[in-house]
């Protein structure tokens, strides 16, 4: 009688029964692409397997008379070493995902920190910019202010004196006739001299502080002589000489007749007084120093 041995392969909960007689070989029953640790698993069942069968199959020979013998083989876990390795490997895998994740967060975090840094800079120089231009732009109004009130104080300056320029230069021309009859040169110098060192002031004519034209109109009205009161009418005041023939107590003047932006008088030995500038005040200077454009003699 012909003994017929069974064989249980237990693959993945999968039991495959097959007949087989006590010579005959075990097929693999492998599954295509399987994991290296899969096809370990399955080998080392497979191998099991055989043992078993001939096992099995040597029982068989022995006692022909006894029923055939099923046997079951299961195919063994994993070890304990490779399930340490796999969840090191595991855990490895997670340290170096939080790695990448934090690298990533302070990589964005400076990146924030760098933009916000560079924000507030270029703010920082716009804002600078506003405010040089502002302060341009102040001071060229301050600019443009003090020299319209500067041209409109000449203006109303010449206004005061246009309705007294003919009557004046009538009484300069009268005076210029009677020479010293009407005063004297030394007390037009003596006064003169007595106001050096004082304030040079714009629009004023004494006692304290004078302009340039202030100061020779109040030099005059000492020996009973009245001036216009403004540079450019006192340089057409009197009768034009050259510079090169003064005598003293002439009128000296700078810039165009008529159109005179300084006057002073000459008091001999080539020298003059006058109110020059807030800088100096009422100063005595060689003609050299200064040398005018023009004079006008009224005495």
């Amino acid at each position: 009688m012909t003994h017929v041995t069974f064989i249980e392969l237990n693959l993945r909960g999968l039991i495959v029964r097959c007949p087989m007689s006590p010579n005959a070989h075990i097929t693999s029953h492998r599954k295509p692409r399987r994991t290296a640790t899969q096809s370990w698993v399955v080998r080392t069942g497979v191998a099991g397997g055989v043992l078993s069968t001939l096992a099995v199959a040597g029982a068989g020979s022995a006692t022909a008379a006894e029923k055939p013998v099923e046997s079951t083989v299961e195919m063994p876990a994993l070890n304990a070493a490779l399930a340490t390795s796999i969840a090191q490997s595991a855990a490895a895998t997670q340290q170096t995902s939080f790695d990448f994740q934090d690298r990533a967060q302070q990589d964005e975090a400076t990146s924030k920190v760098e933009a916000a840094a560079k924000k507030a800079a270029d703010e920082a120089e716009r804002k600078a910019e506003a405010e040089r231009k502002a302060a341009a732009a102040k001071e060229k109004r301050e600019k443009e202010e003090a020299r319209a009130s500067r041209a409109t104080e000449r203006q109303s300056l010449s206004s005061k004196s246009a309705a007294q320029t003919s009557e004046d230069a009538a009484t300069a021309a009268s005076s210029s006739s009677k020479g010293s009859a009407t005063g004297s040169t030394a007390t037009l110098v003596s006064f003169l001299r007595a106001q050096v060192g004082k304030a040079y002031v714009m629009g004023s004519t004494g006692p304290s502080s004078y302009d340039c034209s202030g100061l020779v109109m109040a030099a005059y009205s000492q020996i009973g002589i009245d001036l216009p009161r403004v540079s450019q009418d006192q340089s057409t005041a009197g009768t034009q000489v050259s510079t090169s023939n003064l005598q003293v107590g002439d009128i000296l003047y700078w810039g165009p007749a008529g159109s005179a932006y300084h006057v002073a008088v000459y008091i001999g030995g080539g020298k003059f007084i006058g109110a020059q500038n807030p800088s100096t005040g009422i100063v005595e200077r060689d003609m050299s120093y200064s040398p005018p454009t023009g004079a006008v003699r009224v005495l």
